[in-house]
C-alpha cells in the first residue's frame, strides 16, 4: 500500500505506453464483451483509470475498490473533474464484499500481489463471490507462463522484469517502468506456478479458467515494433466464468 502511495502518479501516467492501449486495453475489452447495462466491480482499479473506461463503454454502475489511499484520491479527483458517475472504495480487495454481486468483475494485476497460494485464494474467492451466477471475471497478470531467466530487457515497450532463476514459490518478479517522459519507477509482484492458479480458481468455485494470449490491436497489424513482446510476453490475460 505505502509503496503504491509513493508511486501513483507515475503509475497512472504509465497508462500512456503503447502497449497498454494496443496490447492491454484492446485484450480486456475484447474478453469483456458488451458490457452496455452491466453492473462491473474493478478490483485492484488504482487510480480509476479502467473503471471510467467501463463506464464510457456503457456499464450501468462501475465501483472500483483499491488498498492505496493516494490511488483512490487520484481516481476520486479525476472523477470531481469529470463526472461519469463511477464510485470508488478504499479496502483490501481481498476482503471485499460488495453491496450486491455484479456482471463481471475486473482484475488487473491483483492476482500477482499473492505472496502465497493461501492468499491467492482470498483474492479469488472474494471475486467469485462478487458475481451473480454465469458472472465472468477478467484480469491481465504477470504472465506466470513465462518466467524470465534474470532480467528481461523490453526497454523499447518502457519495462523490464526479473526474478531469480530458477524462480521458485513466493519469490519476486520486479518490474521496473519508463514512461514516456523519461520517469521511471519499481514494483513488485510475486510468482506462483500456473498451477497454483489453476487450483486456487478451481477451489473458489469457477469454472472454465483459461490464460488469454494478448491480442493486438487490428491497427498495428504487421508491424514489427511488437514482435519482441509478443514472442516474450511478461503479461497474461485470464477469465473465468462463476
Amino acid at each position: 500500500m505505502q509503496a503504491y502511495d509513493s508511486i501513483a502518479e507515475e503509475y497512472r501516467d504509465s497508462k500512456q505506453l503503447p502497449f497498454r492501449d494496443h496490447l492491454e486495453r484492446y485484450t480486456l475489452f475484447q474478453l469483456l464483451g458488451d458490457v452496455r447495462g452491466k453492473t462491473v466491480l474493478d478490483m485492484a482499479c488504482g487510480e480509476g483509470f479502467y473503471t471510467r473506461l467501463l463506464k464510457r463503454a456503457g456499464a450501468s454502475e462501475v465501483t472500483g475498490v483499491d488498498i492505496s489511499a493516494e490511488m483512490i484520491r487520484l481516481a476520486e479527483d479525476q472523477e470531481a473533474r469529470h463526472p461519469l458517475g463511477c464510485r470508488y472504495v478504499r479496502a483490501d480487495a481481498a476482503a471485499f464484499q460488495p453491496e450486491g454481486t455484479v456482471d463481471r468483475v475486473v482484475a488487473m494485476y491483483l492476482l500477482n500481489y499473492a505472496r502465497t497460494a493461501e492468499e491467492l485464494g482470498r483474492f479469488c474467492r472474494a471475486c467469485h463471490d462478487a458475481l451473480k451466477p454465469g458472472g465472468r471475471l477478467i484480469g491481465v497478470n504477470d504472465n506466470v507462463r513465462n518466467v524470465p531467466t534474470g532480467t528481461a530487457s523490453l526497454a523499447k515497450y518502457g519495462l523490464e522484469r526479473s526474478c531469480p532463476n530458477p524462480a521458485a514459490e513466493g519469490d519476486v518478479i520486479r518490474y521496473t517502468i519508463t514512461n514516456t517522459d523519461g520517469r521511471r519507477f519499481r514494483f513488485d509482484n510475486f510468482y506462483l506456478t500456473p498451477e497454483t492458479y489453476e487450483a486456487a480458481f478451481r477451489k473458489a468455485g469457477f469454472r472454465g479458467f483459461r490464460w488469454v494470449d494478448f491480442r493486438l490491436h487490428p491497427s498495428q497489424k504487421g508491424n514489427p515494433f511488437w514482435d519482441d513482446f509478443l514472442s516474450n510476453p511478461p503479461i497474461a490475460a485470464f477469465m473465468a466464468t462463476r
